[in-house]
């Protein structure tokens, strides 16, 4: 069945900015924080941008204030907390279905999660998530711009952006300032040197414990980066388990282009043309899953689970009835009312469709070879 193409405006096009007022993922930062982020691209920031920079700066002003107050009244709580459920994480490439499924998996109120307040504040979220996101809860779109998927602070959201916020190196950072990569190392973490390292596991550490002194109970989390990732997490969480989602390469491909260019677009502070955004994708996907395919064997085979997104989107309560059951979740009954209420939702959700030139379908069949092959897939 032919894929009818996305209706979108060009990037360039006044109507598909971010409104001035809708916050941006630097939004959570505190001042250092994003001063360090202007200093290393030489405060190479557009003209046009110069405002939201601005504004960004006066937001971390109050983050760094915030954030100091939650030291002063939680720090001693948050050194003394321990993460006594390692925790459970999603992976999978962008545009495979990860939110999907992380929104599927934290239906269970024995699971806690990442919500997109906590990881736009996460330096101060433990004073402010009472009264903060009721104040500036109107500055958010209702839908996320790359898909329809709902999108509201009490989501669940990607960990990396909380990362992001606390200041720790990230590859997103690239959706600031596209002209150059930003800390590409970090995406599987295997070339940063052991002082990084040692920072980046003490933050994902740090948050975790924020967010189980808040909850307690076993954390789902979900980030792309995350999938070559394994050896790092399992050093820090010998006992985490693990879904790995994958999907079809042709929908994938052009969803990760649209959603980066939308990111970019929404989220920079400079100018780019988008040259190379292509080149950049299919070798973002070679990299990741060759360290996936490398490290996967790290894995407890029982701590394991995988899963195609086109399956789960067919039936997606017997798909997480299977991941209860592989990974031993516990009572899969206490959650089936509730992924059954979110089944009949998803029979209304209609995915953007996408289509490809020949070419690019040939480009992708050669160059994700490995992926189609391995799991079944055909581009063709």
């Amino acid at each position: 069945m032919a894929n009818e193409p996305d209706r979108q405006t060009p990037p360039d096009r006044k109507d598909t900015v971010a409104k001035f007022w809708e916050p941006r993922l630097w939004s959570g930062m505190t001042l250092s924080g994003w001063l360090r982020l202007l200093a290393h691209n030489r405060f190479a920031v557009s003209p046009w941008r110069i405002a939201m920079s601005l504004i960004i700066v006066g937001l971390g002003c109050f983050n760094s204030c915030m954030g100091l107050l939650q030291k002063l009244i939680y720090g001693g709580k948050i050194t003394r907390t321990q993460i006594e459920h390692d925790p459970l994480f999603v992976l999978g490439h962008w545009r495979t279905g990860t939110t999907l499924l992380h929104e599927l998996m934290v239906l269970d109120s024995r699971h806690a999660f990442a919500d997109t307040f906590a990881c736009f504040a996460p330096n101060h979220f433990l004073v402010t998530q009472s009264w903060l996101p009721r104040c500036v809860g109107f500055l958010l779109p209702s839908h996320r711009p790359m898909d329809n998927m709902g999108f509201d602070w009490e989501k669940p959201q990607e960990d990396e952006f909380a990362l992001c916020n606390m200041g720790i190196p990230s590859p997103y950072f690239t959706f600031a300032f596209p002209r150059r990569p930003q800390y590409a190392e970090y995406g599987d973490l295997r070339q940063v040197p052991p002082e990084g390292k040692r920072r980046w596991k003490e933050g994902l550490t740090h948050f975790l414990k924020c967010l189980t002194l808040r909850k307690g109970k076993r954390i789902v989390l979900k980030s792309p980066w995350h999938t070559c990732r394994i050896e790092t997490l399992l050093e820090l969480f010998p006992k985490a388990r693990f879904i790995h989602i994958v999907r079809d390469p042709v929908a994938v491909f052009p969803s990760t282009i649209k959603m980066r260019k939308r990111m970019i677009v929404d989220h920079a502070v400079q100018k780019t043309t988008f040259e190379g955004l292509e080149e950049e994708t299919l070798a973002n996907f070679q990299r990741m899953y060759t360290v996936f395919e490398e490290t996967r064997s790290l894995i407890d085979p029982s701590r394991f689970c995988e899963v195609r997104y086109e399956d789960l989107v067919q039936d997606p309560v017997g798909q997480i009835r299977r991941v209860y059951e592989q990974l031993d979740l516990g009572r899969f009954d206490d959650v089936l009312p509730a992924l059954e209420a979110r089944a009949a939702e998803m029979a209304e959700y209609k995915p953007n469709r996408h289509q490809l030139d020949e070419p690019t379908r040939r480009k992708i069949a050669r160059r994700w070879a490995t992926f189609i092959e391995t799991y079944g897939y055909h581009v063709e």
